[in-house]
């Protein structure tokens, strides 16, 4: 069926009678044309710096948005998905998908600009669900792609969205770096209808023959920013400009600087604009705090932070640093565990699920946990390294205050460091409250909890639930693979590329 635009100044879409429509909307209101690239070179942007350092102006919308929801009934959903919102308790959208969603459905292209935690799951994955749901891909040959830097994201997303795909019989596959290529080669020759991926191993599938996105009607780029600062941008455009030219793009990012920007004008079509939490730092339930310590007394204050009641995350700079310092803490009786990149994926799996329980009640890692990481009822994120850039900042106090809960940052700072601090937090546009502390002080346990760790070391063991059964299978032997599971019906572990 050919389909014009919902206004009338624009003429009948030049891809109606070519058998390459924008994948058909069952919702009512058709979207609009993508315009060639020539077409998309820069319209509608202005160039000057806006907000954090090095960002660019949000886009101006040519179509009018249609207006927002203040519950998900008002959507012209599939009642399977509705079913499940509410067998999970999803009762009320969060401002991002109030906003996005009817426009999404509708087939539009978006733009969402927010920190991790503010709803973007669901307000791309609800929308590509719906809107491929009844359509069966062909093996090896998706319809939908969600793009994302990390393994952790990916497993996130993927855990989030399954339930939704399973009510209305889609497939998922997780394609990522660090875990078994040849089961996922069988979840695409099997046949899935979405596709969970970081850039990279999907480049190598692609290379392979085992996946092609000439189908690919619907795409979405998660944390493009974070993307762009991990150096994958040419795969990313690479991948881009496989997908069906003509389809939906979505594209979420907490800040929108250079290299993002080219991407937004490059391959969005007059996208719908929403912004939600532009920075961490905008946040009402989260608070601020830059503490002054002493070379000699910072180990100190570390570990009595650590000792606290409740989970914290602390973040280094360097893997070797997080090594020694939970080995210190758990020398010193903290239930304290390490993530970064110089461990396997079945360790950094099995850590997040053990910090996730409570097993593990310290998390100390590299940037690798910065985004794509969710842990209810976190409330204090800990820099024990400064970080060297007000986006790195935004992006670990994004692991709290989730989703209009409260929680802290506090960031560790010797005197070497204040000026520097000062520059990022100005970066960032934040005004922390600053405070000079000592280990064993009121000071430091009002701010952040500290005690006394107990002295009696730690060995952090493996769950007995988790641990394999005597008498499973033999080493180098592989248990039988269902085709649920190879055709993505259970999320595959993931994380950074």
């Amino acid at each position: 069926m050919n389909r014009t635009r919902t206004n009338d100044r624009f003429s009948r879409s030049r891809h109606a009678n070519s058998g390459s429509e924008r994948g058909g909307s069952r919702f009512g209101t058709p979207a609009p044309r993508r315009p060639d690239r020539s077409e998309r070179s820069g319209g509608g942007y202005r160039r000057r710096p806006s907000g954090p350092q090095g960002e660019f102006a949000l886009p101006k919308t040519v179509t009018p948005a249609l207006p927002a929801v203040a519950d998900f009934a008002e959507l012209d959903m599939a009642a399977p998905l509705m079913t499940e919102l509410g067998r999970q308790g999803v009762t009320v959208p969060f401002p991002i998908q109030g906003a996005t969603l009817p426009n999404s459905l509708a087939g539009r292209d978006v733009l969402g600009r927010g920190r991790t935690g503010s709803g973007k799951t669901l307000a791309f994955g609800l929308a590509l669900l719906a809107r491929t749901a009844g359509q069966r891909a062909e093996p090896r040959k998706p319809l939908g792609l969600i793009l994302v830097p990390t393994r952790e994201l990916a497993q996130q997303v993927t855990d989030a969205l399954t339930p939704y795909a399973r009510a209305v019989r889609l497939r998922l596959a997780t394609v990522v770096g660090g875990m078994s290529i040849g089961r996922q080669v069988s979840a695409l020759r099997g046949g899935a209808e979405v596709v969970v991926a970081t850039p990279g191993r999907l480049k190598d599938l692609i290379d392979r023959g085992d996946c092609l996105l000439g189908q690919v009607n619907i795409t979405v780029l998660d944390e493009a920013d974070q993307m762009a600062d991990m150096g994958f941008m040419p795969q990313v455009t690479a991948l881009l400009d496989q997908v069906r030219p003509e389809g939906q793009r979505m594209l979420f990012s907490a800040t929108l600087d250079r290299n993002v920007d080219l991407l937004v004008r490059r391959y969005l079509s007059d996208p719908v604009v929403h912004s939600v939490d532009p920075s961490a730092g905008a946040v009402s339930t989260m608070e601020h705090h830059v503490l002054h310590v002493q070379v000699g007394d910072k180990d100190a204050a570390t570990t009595e932070i650590a000792a606290r009641d409740g989970r914290v995350i602390m973040f280094l700079d360097t893997k070797h640093a997080v090594d020694r310092l939970t080995q210190s803490l758990l020398s010193s009786g903290v239930r304290a565990a390490a993530l970064h990149g110089g461990k396997s994926q079945p360790q950094r799996t099995r850590t997040l699920s053990q910090f996730k329980t409570g097993h593990v009640t310290v998390l100390v890692a590299t940037n690798v946990a910065a985004r794509g990481i969710h842990v209810d009822n976190l409330d204090l994120v800990v820099n024990v390294d400064p970080p060297t850039d007000h986006k790195d900042y935004l992006h670990r106090g994004g692991r709290t205050a989730r989703a209009g809960e409260s929680g802290s940052v506090v960031t560790l700072v010797t005197p070497g460091q204040r000026r520097s601090m000062t520059r990022l937090m100005s970066d960032a546009g934040i005004r922390p409250q600053v405070t000079q502390v000592r280990s064993g002080e009121q000071e430091l346990h009002r701010i952040t909890g500290a005690q006394a760790p107990s002295g009696v070391p730690v060995v952090i063991t493996q769950p007995a639930a988790e641990r394999p059964r005597r008498g499973g299978a033999p080493r180098g032997r592989r248990r039988p693979v269902s085709a649920a599971r190879r055709a993505g019906g259970r999320p595959s572990a993931a994380d950074a590329a």
